[in-house]
């Protein structure tokens, strides 16, 4: 069945009814008078259709990812970074994600920090009694922008506070970051739209012990790849859960 219709009133779409079966959209009834909603089923969970927004448009965007899906990789020559993408946190931030996949290409995409757990922090990610929070911050740090794709900077979408594995933007993009560690610290100051499978958390630790070369940003001391990782994003073609 790919349309599915819902008894429950439309006034609460957007707060929770949106995300009720994974991987469909839900359609809005504009009659006047009318409770109705119904969620659409996609083909393509990484390749959506185009949905607008407005009282002119029945679809509007509410894709949600069931286990298994919605996971994309990132591709490096250390491995490849498998990161289930959460778009009933972030999805406008997924959206972009979408987008981005749909190219078939990450030229300039890389990351170019790189930042251990140092003494701070032990390996499930667990701040360290009296050590301090950085530096280092226990982060690997880079940019998701396609050569000739033009940026819109994305709204801020707080939903969950930073964790070991999570995939965060640097203010409103492209600049990410994936955490190495807990930062509790941080509280909801970041944007999170996924997080690493914890068995790939490995590779981002790999990355972040390679060579660096110190550096001053607004007066914060950090830590820059000598030599920047290339990045490919790519859609994952069975399910890794």
């Amino acid at each position: 069945m790919n349309v599915v219709k819902l008894v429950k009133p439309c006034v609460l779409e957007m707060m929770g009814l949106v995300f009720v079966i994974p991987g469909f959209f839900v359609a809005i009834s504009r009659l006047v008078g009318t409770n109705s909603c119904w969620l659409k089923k996609q083909k393509d969970l990484l390749a959506p259709e185009k949905q607008e927004a407005g009282d002119k448009v029945m679809w509007t965007s509410g894709l949600v990812f069931g286990r298994g899906e919605g996971i994309i990789g990132l591709e490096t020559e250390h491995g490849t970074l498998h990161i289930k993408l959460l778009p009933d946190c972030s999805p406008l931030s997924v959206k972009y994600i979408l987008e981005l996949l749909a190219l078939r290409h990450c030229a300039g995409c890389h990351f170019y920090r790189a930042e251990s757990r140092g003494q701070s922090w032990d390996a499930q990610g667990k701040h360290i009694k009296d050590a301090s929070f950085g530096p280092p911050f226990a982060i690997v740090q880079g940019i998701l922008e396609a050569q000739g794709m033009i940026f819109n900077k994305i709204p801020s979408e707080y939903c969950p506070t930073i964790r070991r594995g999570s995939v965060a933007w640097v203010g409103s993009g492209p600049e990410f970051f994936i955490s190495l560690a807990n930062h509790e610290e941080w509280k909801n100051s970041y944007t999170v739209f996924g997080f690493v499978l914890p068995e790939d958390l490995m590779i981002a630790e790999k990355i972040a012990q390679l060579p660096t070369k110190s550096d001053v940003w607004n007066n914060i001391n950090v830590s820059v790849l000598e030599n920047p990782v290339p990045l490919r994003i790519q859609r994952m073609k069975t399910s890794v859960l």
